[in-house]
């Protein structure tokens, strides 16, 4: 039986991937921050529930030793935040960069698996207000490319706006793209690491804004300003 093991399992897309998976007959292992839900997910999907805080060493090596000798490793633990950037205090800079891309970087090398999934965002291509959260996801996009020279298989999805506890506490107010399901992101995820699909846009149009923003960024910018 494969064997994964998924970060923040505790609530949205993690959870979602959790599921999803162990509908498809894998043995997991559930890490997050929030133990009870992490406990009853743990009960739905099967597998292990590690309550740990990746930032933290302690909580970093027991999920690490928790992890060895998976075939699968899906980081979907993150946090954003949102706002001007000459606001954002220091420490939540810190905090953003740590959990969101050098977690995911000290992980995958501690437990190097054949194959590793990220949850990053269509932020890639740049967020009005969100300059260090795109920032990490852009990361994260080069270092699954980047992994792939090395005979690992990477997949990288790239959701809109997800309806999760991400969105908590603050408005949603763009006009696009409209906000979808954690289901549909999981199970695109899924699908795609199946197939070794390196890269996957959620939904699937955002793909023409991505391939925008790679050929044409002025102009990419200039529509971004005035619709987005």
């Amino acid at each position: 039986m494969n064997r994964a093991l998924v970060t923040g399992a505790s609530s949205g897309i993690g959870a979602a991937t959790a599921l999803r998976l162990a509908a498809d007959g894998w043995n997991l292992v559930l890490t997050g921050r929030d133990r009870p839900r992490l406990d009853a997910l743990a009960d739905r999907a099967g597998g292990s529930a590690v309550a740990a805080d990746l930032t933290e060493e302690d909580g970093l090596q027991q999920v690490i030793e928790a992890g060895r000798g998976v075939d699968l490793l899906v980081h979907s633990a993150g946090i954003g935040w949102a706002g001007p950037f000459a606001e954002m205090e220091p420490h939540r800079i810190d905090r953003l960069v740590e959990l969101n891309l050098a977690v995911p970087m000290r992980l995958t090398r501690a437990l190097l698996p054949p194959r590793v999934a990220f949850v990053a965002s269509v932020a890639v291509v740049g967020v009005r207000d969100e300059d260090v959260y795109a920032a990490t996801k852009a990361g994260l996009r080069a270092f699954a490319a980047s992994l792939r020279y090395r005979g690992v298989t990477t997949t990288a999805v790239f959701p809109g706006a997800v309806r999760t506890p991400f969105f908590h506490g603050r408005a949603y107010d763009r006009r696009f793209p409209r906000m979808v399901e954690p289901d549909r992101v999981a199970d695109a995820l899924v699908d795609a690491v199946l197939r070794g699909r390196p890269e996957i846009f959620v939904p699937r149009w955002l793909t023409a804004a991505d391939r925008l923003h790679g050929a044409l960024p002025t102009a990419f910018h200039h529509l971004a300003r005035r619709f987005g």
